[in-house]
């Protein structure tokens, strides 16, 4: 099929004109331009069209109306990310707009806990690729795989990528972790407008120990255990490497590694390059939004707090450690921050006495407590220093569960806390809900209404008496495409603590918790305006800090232009 008998182009809102190279069915197969019932009879004559769609007309707001109801009458939530993602590959456009006008409702279904679900299906459902797939076994096609991408070094903003070893509550998912990747950009654009076209989706297949994976006939991924050691990690450096040289300008977002690598890998590279570790990093700014509006709520400083942690891994020593040096930031010595936090593992509070054996990691050595000062504790009857033993000997003021033991924060625990504390922050993280260490009703009835909670999987109001508790989610999408955002404004060489903190606090100033039954965070309905402020704060960090390469001298106008809006531009015929 020939191209267009004459030159015709898009035009974006931001002014950028997008050539339009086909015509017809090649056309419509482009998501990206294809508009469908959208295109006007003139637009359908000069590309070809005529005759390939239905005559009638329908503007874009017709369309959302159309797709909503469609989508409303799928039978399940599995199914309607099945066509979500269909929509998507059909008219990106349209997808976007009708995910932004429903966010609040679509978010779990494009990204957690939905996408795990398809994630797990990945090669059974196989359609239509999306994203970059490397594979450990052919390290020398790595830079020819992201060339074919199609875009070129000023293009990209954003990598995401997994290994799928630690996909959300699921494990290890071989090659179907791409899906944890377009799930992860599709919220970029929805909640921050970095453009669909700037971002780059990518799975490391490095094999898998998922034995049911390695059996299925339909697997798409390298058929052998996963690899470790060495030759891992020469991969991991050739796969940033790689990246650095041809997107000199993106944002690396690691997503969904293993504990065993999240932490190695982000501080091996985060002074090289930049890059971000959404499990870590962003989970430990929205968590510490919400301390900080919770502390401000109790009339305290993050300083003041006594911090316990139960499940100290990935997330939870990446809460630790940024709410640590907030506190430093406070005035506090890193010696005196550390001192504000106990930390509890597989082998209950961890202390300097513990070893290797005990499952101890080198990333929560820096929290372990001194053996003396706990030696006095009452311990359980395997020996170890419990929940309890902490929370009767620390009298806490955050209590914090990332441990995915249903039910930890017993109504003991809760009361214990409550009655050296008035006002006691209590955020059961773990997710999905059926892992929560505790229900926002039963917290609320133990502490007698006093609790300021914050949750990881969402939770309806709580209704006591006269008051409507309305219960804050930790969701990193408040975060991380805010983030992206911001370092894609100011074309940031580094994401720092700074940037970091500075997005913690910009969620935290968009509530007012001390109003009663008032969320510790927003909505996600909100997520568009509060991506815009964590925005503007990151870019303010990064210039203060020395790491913008583009100078901020309007950043509100910046952040503002930087947003893609899902919005079908004008098309012009020459």
């Amino acid at each position: 099929m020939s191209n267009v008998p004459r030159a015709a182009a898009m035009t974006l809102e931001d002014g950028q004109e997008v050539p339009i190279r086909w015509k017809g069915y090649q056309l419509m197969s482009r998501p990206m331009l294809n508009r469908g019932t959208a295109f006007t009879h003139a637009e359908r004559r000069a590309l070809g069209l005529t005759g390939l769609l239905p005559t009638g007309y329908s503007s874009m707001e017709m369309q959302v109306q159309r797709v909503y109801k469609q989508y409303s009458e799928q039978p399940d939530d599995l199914s309607k990310n099945v066509f979500l993602t269909a929509m998507r590959d059909r008219n990106e456009v349209l997808f976007y707009r009708l995910l932004a006008d429903h966010i609040d409702e679509m978010l779990p279904i494009v990204y957690t806990p939905t996408i795990g679900l398809a994630i797990e299906r990945y090669s059974d459902w196989y359609n239509k690729p999306r994203g970059v797939f490397l594979s450990i076994d052919r390290p020398d096609e790595v830079a020819e795989s992201l060339s074919n991408y199609g875009l070129g070094a000023d293009e990209v903003d954003l990598v995401v990528v997994t290994d799928s070893e630690g996909i959300l509550g699921i494990g290890d998912q071989g090659v179907g972790g791409i899906a944890i990747t377009t799930g992860k950009l599709s919220v970029y654009t929805a909640a921050a407008g970095v453009h669909p076209r700037r971002a780059v989706p990518v799975v490391l297949d490095v094999g898998t120990d998922n034995l049911k994976l390695l059996n299925d006939p339909l697997y798409l991924g390298e058929r052998h255990a996963r690899v470790r050691g060495e030759r891992y990690d020469e991969f991991i450096e050739h796969f940033v490497e790689t990246v650095v040289e041809l997107f000199p300008n993106a944002m690396l977002h690691w997503e969904d590694f293993g504990t065993a690598n999240a932490h190695r890998i982000l501080s091996k590279y985060r002074d090289r390059c930049c890059t971000f570790n959404d499990d870590i990093q962003g989970t430990a700014a929205v968590v510490l939004g919400a301390a900080v509006a919770a502390a401000r709520a109790n009339n305290t400083r993050m300083s003041d707090q006594r911090v316990v942690v139960h499940g100290a891994g990935t997330a939870g020593v990446g809460i630790v450690t940024l709410m640590r040096d907030t506190m430093m930031m406070e005035g506090l010595t890193e010696a005196e921050a550390n001192a504000r936090f106990w930390c509890l593992g597989r082998g209950g509070l961890i202390t300097t006495a513990q070893g290797e054996a005990e499952g101890i990691l080198d990333y929560q050595r820096p929290f372990a407590r001194e053996a003396d000062e706990v030696a006095r504790w009452g311990t359980g009857p395997n020996g170890r220093i419990g929940l309890d033993d902490v929370v009767r000997n620390v009298h806490p003021t955050i209590l914090i569960g990332t441990s995915a033991q249903t039910g930890a924060f017993t109504e003991s625990v809760v009361k214990e806390m409550a009655s050296h504390v008035e006002r006691p922050i209590i955020m059961p993280l773990s997710n999905p809900t059926s892992r929560a260490e505790a229900r926002p009703v039963d917290l609320l009835e133990w502490t007698d209404g006093a609790a300021l909670i914050a949750t990881g999987s969402p939770f309806d109001p709580v209704v006591r008496g006269d008051i409507t508790y309305e219960i804050a989610q930790a969701n990193n999408a408040l975060v991380f495409p805010g983030l992206g955002l911001g370092v894609a404004v100011c074309r940031a060489t580094r994401v720092s603590d700074g940037m970091i903190a500075a997005a913690a606090e910009a969620v935290a100033e968009t509530v007012d918790a001390a109003r009663p039954g008032a969320r510790l965070l927003p909505s996600v309905r909100e997520l568009r305006a509060v991506s815009a402020s964590v925005a503007l704060a990151v870019c303010k960090a990064a210039d203060a800090e020395g790491l913008a390469r583009t100078p901020v001298v309007d950043p509100v106008q910046q952040v503002f232009q930087r947003m893609w809006r899902p919005a079908y531009g004008d098309i012009d015929f020459d």
